[in-house]
């Protein structure tokens, strides 16, 4: 068996994360050929190749890849382990790395984070914005957020926030110069922005309504992957956009959105913050999640 110590791995994570040997050096605090001589090492310990290096570039190999999905959880866990001690309870300290869509992420940072980075100054929170529904643990993250039918089965949940109900609405300046619509077929007349995810696939118009569910094949002038964006663009009266109510809420009630087929949408379930049930979670993290909870039993009884 290999004897692979810890510095070894957290090295290697470090030239994974940053792509770049020097940069690694720098974060680290050592000569890049001391960053060169520890991979080589680690390398010929393992009988196998980490890194393609050019002059320009550091790509992981396939093994490269497979060995960092599985290091990286452990070292975040010595890590925040080590930060617990060095703190002490008093003054918690730490990292929390959290994966999200940037619409289930919005309630947190305006409800939750203002009074918990207030109250923990020494921890950091990251959140990624991401349209994947990705694998928590092995791409080194302590929770997701996403819409709870969209979880795995196997993690904890934390529910938050209200159901999400998507609906059709377009500028009126753009309802002004199109054909009527009555149908969810008359869609397929008009102009519409389309949503697509990371992965590729683009998110469906399924028009929902007294049990009845319609899927629409819509096309048009835009697709965008962020629905921000395609708020604005249905501001600006490109085309009809496929959006959640409380995105476009401020608008229809001003008047610069109007709600297209009223009676049909789509309710999917709130959002929620998950993490893997069985693993030791660092003070820091524990405290997050107590305070999402807290938050969101609170909003419940208003």
């Amino acid at each position: 068996m290999a004897q692979v110590d810890l510095a070894e791995l957290n090295t290697f994570a470090m030239v994974a994360d940053h792509r770049s040997f020097r940069e690694a050096a720098r974060v680290l605090g050592v000569s890049p050929s001391a960053i060169s001589h520890t991979i080589r090492n680690l390398e010929a310990k393992l009988d196998v190749r980490l890194f393609n290096r050019t002059t320009r570039s550091v790509a992981l190999t396939d093994a490269g890849e497979q060995l960092l999905r599985r290091v990286r959880p452990s070292i975040a866990d010595l890590e925040n382990a080590v930060n617990e001690v060095a703190a002490g309870l008093d003054r918690p300290t730490g990292s929390i790395r959290i994966s999200a869509a940037e619409i289930g992420a919005k309630p947190i940072i305006q409800n939750v984070l203002p009074g918990f980075l207030k109250k923990y100054p020494d921890i950091h929170v990251e959140i990624v914005v991401d349209t994947r529904l990705v694998d928590v643990v092995a791409d080194g993250f302590d929770a997701g957020i996403r819409i709870r039918e969209d979880v795995p089965r196997d993690m904890e949940i934390v529910p938050f926030g209200p159901d999400w109900r998507f609906i059709a609405v377009a500028a009126p300046a753009y309802l002004a110069r199109s054909p009527d619509i009555s149908t969810p077929q008359d869609l397929l007349n008009h102009r519409c922005i389309r949503y697509r995810f990371a992965s590729g696939a683009l998110f469906p118009w399924e028009l929902q309504r007294d049990g009845v569910t319609t899927s629409i094949d819509v096309s048009g002038p835009m697709t965008l992957g962020n629905t921000n964006l395609i708020l604005e663009a249905a501001l600006g009266g490109i085309a009809i956009a496929w959006l959640p109510e409380m995105l476009a809420a401020d608008h229809l009630a001003d008047g610069r959105l109007i709600r297209v087929l009223p009676e049909w949408g789509h309710v999917f379930s709130g959002a929620c913050l998950y993490y893997p049930a069985n693993r030791h979670q660092p003070t820091a993290f524990r405290l997050f999640v107590q305070a999402i909870r807290d938050w969101a039993e609170g909003a419940a009884h208003d």
